[in-house]
């Protein structure tokens, strides 16, 4: 069998979606996002049933209620991965259940973009079902084994996450909560919330973007809710931009951040390019000695 290698005119003629995830603290919107995006090419994932910000959205909604439903819906829209053995999530067995489940999936071709809202109860639904499983029980005492259950809510979490993060063609916006705390030295850190620290620490290393939307003042001190788009950011709040096609705060419009992202952008060598920044001179005056050194 001859390798199969994308050629470069095919490889950029190919649709590719944006996988972003967009934390913020509780009420601070994130919901609400939806109406930036076209309702007839946009699937909500809801799996908050607090659907109220959205009242009059027009758009299609599937409401996973179980562990079990949001891999199923996941596998739906992101195809069979052959690469895994069958009878396990994701397998070409598991998409032709789904199938049988919900239909055909070409059903699913409008839609451009899916919204998760939110990876926070996904994570609680999740973990729920791992603490019920053979896995989070010790074989010894039968006794609820709390490592075993969390082992397990990670590897499903990051299973899960990346199937979707793999349906190339469609854009995939997981809405997450930003807890807000402070380290052992009184400094302010922010987390995203959700259970089990695996999934959290992997999360940013999967998709493309990672945006915290936040308040900010404009020059006549009125507050404005934005995206913070860059790993180095003043706030030192969570953010990645793998396009370099962002500024640090964007406004917070998905429609219009789809479209920049979409835009051709620097160069990538422009952007890995390193500008020395320029000598200063000295801010304090030599010693005496220094004067004299010949």
């Amino acid at each position: 069998m001859a390798l199969p290698i994308i050629l470069a005119d095919q490889r950029l003629a190919e649709r590719r979606g944006i996988k972003a995830v967009i934390f913020g603290k509780s009420g601070i919107g994130k919901t609400s996002l939806l109406w930036t995006l076209p309702p007839d090419t946009t699937l909500f994932y809801d799996l908050e049933a607090g659907d109220l910000a959205i009242e009059g959205w027009s758009g299609d909604t599937i409401r996973p209620r179980t562990w079990e439903e949001c891999r199923d819906f996941a596998v739906f829209i992101g195809g069979a991965n052959p690469a895994i053995t069958e009878g396990r999530p994701y397998s070409p067995g598991h998409f032709n259940q789904a199938c049988a489940k919900f239909g055909d999936p070409r059903g699913l071709d409008k839609y451009a973009t899916i919204f998760v809202d939110s990876i926070t109860v996904a994570g609680r639904l999740c973990f729920q079902w791992a603490k019920e499983q053979p896995e989070a029980f010790s074989e010894k005492t039968g006794k609820p084994d709390v490592r075993g259950a969390y082992g397990l809510h990670g590897r499903e979490m990051i299973g899960w996450i990346t199937h979707l993060q793999h349906t190339r063609a469609k854009n995939v916006f997981f809405v997450g909560i930003l807890d807000e705390k402070l380290d052992d030295f009184n400094r302010k850190v922010f987390a995203p919330q959700i259970d089990g620290a695996k999934t959290g620490l992997e999360l940013p290393g999967i998709v493309d973007e990672v945006l915290t939307m936040a308040e900010m003042a404009d020059a006549k001190k009125k507050l404005h809710r934005v995206f913070v788009c860059h790993t180095m950011n003043q706030w030192s709040y969570p953010a990645k931009d793998r396009s370099g096609r962002l500024d640090v705060v964007e406004e917070a419009h998905l429609g219009r951040l789809i479209a920049k992202i979409g835009e051709p952008g620097r160069s990538p060598l422009d952007r890995l390019t390193f500008s020395r920044p320029a000598p200063t001179a000295p801010t304090q005056s030599p010693s005496p000695d220094q004067e004299n050194t010949p």
